[in-house]
């Protein structure tokens, strides 16, 4: 820490600082209490009507003025919350605040929207303010012909590598990567990197690295940015790059990519080619959207919500859901059938009706749980064909603790309210189904990613038919047995 009363530097910053004048009226911190004020006011409810009501006018100078100081990001939430009639308008009233920021911060739907009302020059002038990535994410949901199009009307540069990202497959390293970036021969010294960096303006708008190559652009190191700042002009590359890196082929999984970053704990890092070469870059910001995307999807795939996203049409909507309601509709019957085998010691035995259900819920949450243990741990390579039955065996047994504390509970208390005989059934049927969901729990989630199936996809699905028809069959067939229906 430099000691202000030794650096006559920082003594003369602040002489400099304080001769600033101050606007009339105003006090020092007048300005910092304004933007805490916007900050906080920022997409209220109350900003958000006085926007609806300024477009219903037709006062666009007014819609302008209450934009204008928006973070690009915040403008596209504002899109979003807006009804879709009211998308057009507003984005007409601040056309040369919808940069390309804004678009690439828009829900997919709203996205798609929006570029419906744009002609290809406008799409194109748009995508060429963009990152690489961003730009092919605005480009790939297009149709073929639209996206010809908008390639047409693009820089031959640009054009180039918006097509070889899409030559890749959706969700990659290929289609995901930034190709601006800084690469350098490693006969160079610091100072000649530094000399470089500090006349070329063509150069990549935010790096956290120099990546080094050789004489066939294959990477052999990187140079972070403080070691380049701080390391003696005269010190060859080589001697001061790291030459351990994580490089990522551009095949690689976007999932598996993401793990990658937080495993490694990685800022950015090399995409390689088939052979060999470096072809560009991932940054930790898209690492970022990746983990949140892909958390948000296994959550509602869990739960066969499809997309999930409210901005999303209705009919896709009903068509992601009611396929898996339907589904669930299929497995309930089976429970049903043997509900309907044990009818007649169940118009003997009331109380069998009244703890059925217990007997299933309690299932079914215990499996519930497991699955989501079960999918995470395979979504986040932890869960793997190396220990698949040692983690089974763990869930096992924290399923037999669950099952004999329950099952002591409602044991207890069917045999106080009914009879003894009655409550050492469901406790015993609590047991066995506890266990067949914790085994439900695990195995049909690393089925399915065996079969190279989502595990998250259908799982609940299967899971809740096992332990609804396991926890109706043994506490029926165990009443049966046990003589309680004679």
């Amino acid at each position: 820490m430099t000691d202000p009363a030794l650096d006559p530097d920082l003594d003369l910053l602040e002489a400099d600082t304080a001769d600033i004048p101050a606007e009339e009226g105003a006090r020092p911190d007048d300005r910092i209490d304004d933007d805490r004020h916007d900050e906080e006011n920022r997409l209220k409810p109350e900003y958000v009507r006085s926007v609806r009501e300024a477009l219903e006018e037709g006062d666009k100078g007014a819609v302008y003025d209450l934009v204008e100081p928006l973070h690009p990001a915040d403008i596209a939430d504002l899109l979003e919350l807006m009804d879709r009639d009211e998308r057009g308008q507003l984005a007409a009233a601040i056309t040369d605040l919808m940069s390309g920021d804004v678009i690439a911060e828009l829900n997919d739907y709203v996205r798609e929207d929006m570029m419906e009302a744009l002609t290809p020059e406008d799409v194109a002038t748009i995508a060429e303010q963009l990152d690489t990535d961003d730009a092919v994410q605005l480009i790939e949901d297009l149709d073929e012909d639209d996206q010809r199009a908008v390639l047409a009307e693009m820089d031959v540069e640009d054009r180039a590598a918006i097509e070889s990202a899409l030559s890749y497959p959706e969700e990659t390293a290929g289609r995901l990567m930034n190709r601006d970036f800084v690469a350098v021969p490693e006969h160079l010294s610091v100072g000649d990197l530094i000399d470089y960096l500090r006349t070329r303006h063509d150069l990549s708008s935010e790096f956290f690295e120099v990546f080094v190559v050789d004489e066939k652009h294959h990477p052999v190191g990187t140079c972070a940015l403080s070691w380049i700042l701080t390391a003696p002009r005269n010190i060859a590359l080589s001697d001061v790059m790291k030459r351990d890196q994580t490089l990522i082929p551009v095949h690689t999984d976007q999932e598996e990519l993401g793990l990658m970053f937080q495993k490694y704990g990685l800022i950015s890092a090399a995409v390689i080619d088939e052979n060999d070469r470096l072809v560009g870059q991932i940054t930790v910001d898209d690492v970022v959207h990746i983990i949140s995307e892909e958390a948000g999807e296994d959550a509602l795939l869990l739960s066969g919500a499809g997309d999930g996203d409210i901005n999303e049409p209705i009919r896709d909507a009903y068509g992601a859901r009611v396929r898996w309601l339907v589904a669930n509709l299929g497995t309930a019957l089976i429970a049903s059938l043997i509900i309907a085998a044990f009818g007649a010691a169940i118009e003997k035995l009331v109380a069998l009706a009244v703890l059925m259900p217990i007997v299933a819920s309690i299932g079914g949450n215990a499996g519930t749980q497991t699955m989501a243990v079960a999918v995470r741990a395979i979504a986040t390579n932890q869960l793997t064909r190396a220990n698949t039955w040692r983690i089974v065996w763990r869930e096992m047994r924290v399923a037999m603790l669950n099952g004999v504390t329950i099952a002591v509970l409602i044991g207890l208390a069917t045999g106080a309210i009914f009879t003894p005989m009655l409550g050492a059934v469901i406790a015993l049927a609590m047991v066995i189904n506890i266990i067949t969901a914790g085994l439900a729990g695990v195995l049909v989630p690393v089925i399915f990613e065996r079969l190279d199936q989502d595990p998250a996809v259908a799982s609940s699905v299967f899971v809740t038919m096992i332990t609804d028809s396991m926890g109706f069959f043994a506490f029926l067939g165990l009443a049966v047995a046990s003589g309680l229906v004679g």
